[in-house]
């Protein structure tokens, strides 16, 4: 059948099931976007920024476990997207972004809105691709779709000119698809796995240590009756939070440099980690000459390039997550395996453990003021544990993944590689459109907010319901907290209101402590078409939780919180996991 490039790919978008697109039109993506006009089978959300546009293609992967896409014109509409798909990137999530480009015979002329969009996006894409034949188009889609899901997930970009666009190809969509060269190794080698179960059977103080990559191979069941039946202690990375429920009796909470200081400290004295789905990054690490000092590692992960990258590996597993734990536990529950344990060692692992939870128990200081882990817990207990939680960056992010009690596997969606600020609002969208039956919260900071706040207009116009809960400290909160404990309290360019000689006297001595608010955040919500409220005080807190999730509008609630609140425990920058900052309130 013959057709229009920008139709075939119309088409071949619905062939992979593609359900939503997120972008913005423009000059070099025009005939898609006429052919999208009077397709009925695919729903266009337009964003207000090419980032956000990308950021909700990835919260609407990581909810849902499809592939997000989203589209953009060529030179600054694509180079927009650069952040998205950097963040995309560094959390393995499967995107799809579709770029215009420039026509083929002008490529390299520096033409008006010209980027080298593969050259920008070649170290943060999984694949990329320029068009430069008609015939090589449906190929590259359905190449482009295998890729982002295929092995270790991520984002793949194909950039097509306005002239491929326009011409015709022969429409023939293949079944499936043989990359050569690429071929993701999805079972464990047998004699590894064996390896594997009797180290764990004979260890005398394990602990099980995951990441995302458990969540994105849908491994959270195997993970679960791997602690079931060893009843070893189980840590998580905060991409990994939701894949072992907040309440499981071995769960110790998130380990690194915000995590509980019994989990950071079970690793540092541990004999073996196992360690599944997670690629040993410097905020879990900590100082990587002190990391682990006593412990063999065995380390599960899809990608080969991860294992020893960071830490030498003793038992190395090539293979998808799922599979390999389903053979794992398959030989521990037998007598053999069960018989090596040493029982007596374990016990007291235990209980040094349990001293530890209560030496160093995660809280904070429960008094009237208004103090943002109060927030997250009340928000937790307000939506039973049931909300998709998103975040931005900063603390807001830390005291999200501590003080909310995940149930599930994609419920916690957050900028883990990259940080990137700005990713909450946009992501939370996304979510959202993915998973309309979820109640979906952006937790954020009135810094991170600020960064796509323009977002706020694409769920009033697309009716697109979420809450934005902004832990309103008037400061860029994380690097305050740095330049207070490291820095001699010397507060540079941190500070984002006005101060009392440039803003001259309050007309309302209640508010002076944030006399000269810019911008005034319920004003913002509001003017987007949002419900908008602030809370100042501790007994505001739950009427106002419960008024954003009964309204049938999008509500952003504006909580003034203390200014100088930090997230404790903090592993300091060249410190060892066990050198930890606490202020147990």
């Amino acid at each position: 059948m013959k057709m229009k490039g920008a139709k075939a790919l119309i088409e071949c978008l619905k062939k992979e099931g593609v359900e939503v697109i997120f972008g913005i039109p423009g000059g070099a993506v025009l005939p898609i976007f006429d052919y999208l006009y009077d397709d009925k089978d695919i729903r266009f959300i337009l964003s207000r920024h090419e980032q956000g546009a990308g950021h909700m293609a990835d919260g609407y992967a990581r909810a849902t476990g499809k592939v997000g896409v989203c589209i953009a014109t060529s030179g600054p509409g694509a180079t927009n997207l650069t952040t998205a798909i950097a963040t995309a990137f560094m959390d393995s999530v499967p995107i799809v972004a579709i770029t215009g480009q420039v026509m083929t015979t002008l490529v390299g002329n520096d033409a008006f809105q010209e980027a080298d969009t593969t050259g920008i996006t070649r170290p943060i894409t999984k694949y990329n691709v320029l068009i430069t034949k008609p015939e090589e188009l449906i190929y590259e889609v359905k190449k482009a779709f295998y890729l982002a899901k295929a092995g270790r997930p991520g984002p793949v970009l194909i950039d097509i000119p306005v002239d491929i666009q326009r011409s015709e190809v022969d429409f023939k969509y293949p079944d499936k698809i043989d990359v050569r060269g690429y071929k993701p190794k999805y079972e464990g080698h047998p004699k590894q796995i064996q390896k594997a179960a009797e180290a764990i059977s004979r260890s005398k103080r394990p602990i099980i240590y995951y990441g995302g990559g458990v969540i994105i191979s849908g491994a959270y069941k195997e993970l679960r009756e791997l602690v079931r039946i060893t009843e070893i202690p189980v840590t998580s990375t905060l991409m990994g939070l939701g894949a072992i429920e907040y309440d499981n009796p071995y769960y110790l909470g998130m380990l690194g440099m915000h995590g509980t200081v019994y989990s950071n400290r079970a690793i540092q004295n541990s004999d073996l980690i196992i360690a599944i789905g997670a690629r040993f990054d410097d905020r879990v690490t900590g100082r990587l000459d002190k990391f682990a000092p006593h412990a063999k590692v065995i380390h599960i992960d899809i990608d080969p390039s991860s294992i020893s990258k960071n830490v030498p590996v003793d038992i190395p597993i090539v293979g998808d997550c799922k599979n390999v734990l389903r053979e794992i536990n398959k030989l521990l529950k037998k007598k053999e395996y069960i018989s090596l344990i040493p029982k007596k060692d374990r016990k007291e692992w235990w209980r040094r453990i349990n001293e530890w939870k209560k030496e160093f128990p995660l809280k904070y200081k429960n008094d009237n003021k208004l103090r943002p882990q109060y927030i997250v817990e009340r928000i937790s207990e307000l939506t039973k544990g049931e909300a998709i939680i998103t975040t931005e960056v900063g603390q807001n992010q830390m005291w999200a993944a501590q003080f909310y009690k995940y149930k599930y596997p994609r419920q916690f969606l957050t900028s883990g590689g990259l940080g990137t600020m700005g990713y909450g609002l946009p992501s939370a969208i996304g979510a959202k459109v993915g998973r309309p039956e979820k109640v979906v919260i952006d937790i954020a900071g009135d810094g991170s907010i600020q960064m796509n706040i323009q977002e706020l207009a694409t769920a009033t116009c697309n009716k697109i319901k979420v809450i934005v809960a902004v832990l309103n400290n008037s400061f860029l909160g994380m690097v305050r907290q740095w330049q207070e404990l490291f820095f001699g309290k010397k507060y540079s360019a941190v500070w984002l209101q006005q101060r009392k000689k440039e803003y001259g006297e309050c007309k309302k001595p209640e508010v002076d402590k944030r006399c000269g608010i810019v911008p005034d955040l319920v004003k913002i919500a509001e003017s987007y078409g949002w419900e908008g409220i602030r809370v100042t005080r501790k007994d505001e807190v739950d009427s106002a939780i419960k008024k954003a999730l009964s309204s049938k509008n999008s509500v952003l609630i504006d909580f003034w919180i203390e200014e100088e609140e930090n997230v404790f425990p903090m592993v300091p920058a060249g410190r060892a996991l066990d050198e930890m900052l606490c202020d147990l309130g």
